[in-house]
C-alpha cells in the first residue's frame, strides 16, 4: 500500500516545514527499501525545499489569481497515484484554503483511496495566540477530507489547552476519534540550550544525520538534538501508523 503524508495548516509560522522535515527523515530512516519522495507546494515560504539532503521537488500550485493551478496540481496528484513508495507533501498557509477547495471539488481523497493510496494529513497545532486559528484549520481539515489525521502539538508557543482541558479532552477531538488517529507532542524545552540548537539546525536547513558530523555543532548540542530526535522517533514508532520504525541510535 502506497502512502501520501500531507502537511497542512491555515496558520503560518507554526512549524509545518519543520514537521515535514521530521516526517521525511523518519520515513527515510525506517523505510530504507522504499523510496520516500518529498514535495514543497508553498509558494511564499518554500522552507521544506531548502533541506538539500531530502531532495525536495518544488511544485508551484498557484496561478496569477492566487487560485490552485489545476494543471500543476493535477500533475502532482497523478504522480502520487502512479509513483512508487511514500510521498511527503508540505503545503503553505497561503494555499491552505484553495488546496482544501481543490481536494473537495475533485474528490482527491476518494481518488487516492480508489487507487489504494493511504492518505495521512498532518496538522500542526501551536499553543498561545495561534491556537484558535490552528484549531480552526484542523476543524476544516477533518470536516472536509476523508483521511487519517495526525495532529502535531507544538508547545513552543505555549501549552495547548482550553478551559483547563488538554487537547485529548477537547470535545471536537473526542467527537472525531475515528479520523484523528494520533497526536505527536513537540515538548517545550530550555530555550537557551535546546531552543538555540534547534533554531540553528533549522536555520541551516540540516537534518539530524547531517548535524552528527557538522563542524558547527559540538558534542553537547549534538547530544541535545539526539534527544529531540529520539523523542520524536519514539512517539512515531509507538503504534501501527509508523510500525516500520524504531528508535535510531
Amino acid at each position: 500500500m502506497k502512502e501520501v503524508h500531507l502537511i497542512t495548516q491555515g496558520k503560518g509560522g507554526v512549524g509545518k516545514s519543520l514537521v515535514a522535515s521530521f516526517i521525511a527523515q523518519y520515513l527515510r530512516a525506517t523505510n530504507q527499501d522504499t523510496p520516500v519522495h518529498c514535495f514543497d507546494t508553498d509558494p511564499v515560504n518554500p522552507t521544506f525545499s531548502r533541506y538539500k539532503a531530502l531532495d525536495v521537488s518544488v511544485v508551484n500550485i498557484l496561478n496569477n489569481n492566487n487560485n490552485i493551478d489545476s494543471r500543476n496540481f493535477d500533475g502532482l496528484v497523478e504522480q502520487l497515484v502512479e509513483g512508487d513508495g511514500i510521498a511527503v507533501v508540505d503545503n503553505g498557509a497561503a494555499t491552505f484554503v484553495p488546496l482544501m477547495s481543490y481536494m473537495a471539488e475533485n474528490s482527491v481523497d476518494a481518488l487516492l483511496a480508489d487507487s489504494e493510496v493511504e492518505l495521512y494529513i498532518h496538522s500542526v497545532i501551536a499553543g498561545g495566540q495561534a491556537q484558535k486559528d490552528c484549531l480552526d484549520g484542523l476543524f476544516k481539515t477533518v470536516k472536509g477530507i476523508q483521511a487519517h489525521v495526525v495532529v502535531w502539538l507544538n508547545h513552543h508557543f505555549g501549552q495547548i489547552e482550553e478551559s483547563g482541558k488538554s487537547f485529548s479532552e477537547f470535545k471536537f477531538v473526542k467527537d472525531h476519534r475515528d479520523k484523528i488517529i494520533k497526536t505527536v507532542e513537540l515538548h517545550p524545552r530550555n530555550p537557551d540550550t535546546f531552543g538555540k540548537d534547534i533554531q540553528k539546525m533549522t536555520s541551516l536547513n540540516l537534518t539530524f544525520d547531517e548535524i552528527a558530523n557538522h563542524p558547527d555543532f559540538t558534542m553537547m548540542p549534538r547530544q541535545r538534538l539526539k534527544q529531540v530526535r529520539n523523542d520524536i522517533w519514539g512517539q512515531l514508532g509507538q503504534d501501527e501508523l509508523f510500525s516500520r520504525a524504531g528508535n535510531q541510535e
